[in-house]
């Protein structure tokens, strides 16, 4: 596949991504074109052990990390703007509700552990397949489901206790 093609292909999967993990279009942009040029200059070390997308999702979360770092932002999940997307065709009472929702899942996976919380932004956020996940991380589909439920599990007791406090 010719790296236009490629770019034109997962551009878009790559740009949710980070504007999700991120909440802000400038730098989602950024990290976005970022993402592309150093695959563009790696392309020839993919040895398609995963899927591309996963491949790019990686550089981009690596990169989107990176920027925090330079940034002196270190906890990205405490990000204001982290779940900060909203339906549009949604009531405004919906939507009030929704950002709510997000606000207390925000909160709750910031006290999970590795490797729940990553497989669980990898499931929602990056809306990777449970394959792509497995493959990340060197284990198999059921690994990755087993460990995503699990972090739901934990972020809706987590949401629970802070709902008694």
């Amino acid at each position: 596949m010719e790296f236009e093609e490629i770019y034109k292909t997962y551009f878009k999967s790559v740009y949710n991504y980070i504007l999700r993990l991120s909440g802000n279009e400038h730098i989602a942009e950024e990290i976005t074109s970022e993402t592309f040029f150093k695959a563009m200059k790696s392309i020839g070390k993919f040895r398609g052990e995963c899927d591309i997308r996963v491949w790019l999702c990686q550089i981009a979360k690596n990169a989107y990390y990176s920027y925090l770092k330079k940034s002196r932002r270190t906890e990205s999940i405490d990000d204001d703007k982290f779940l900060d997307f909203t339906d549009p065709a949604a009531s405004p009472e919906e939507q009030a509700s929704r950002q709510e929702d997000f606000q207390a899942i925000r909160r709750a996976l910031h006290d999970i552990a590795e490797p729940y919380k990553e497989v669980f932004m990898w499931r929602v956020f990056g809306e990777l397949s449970f394959k792509e996940i497995g493959e990340l991380y060197g284990k198999t589909d059921n690994w990755a489901c087993v460990t995503y439920h699990r972090a739901r599990k934990m972020i809706r007791l987590r949401m629970e206790e802070m709902s008694d406090e």
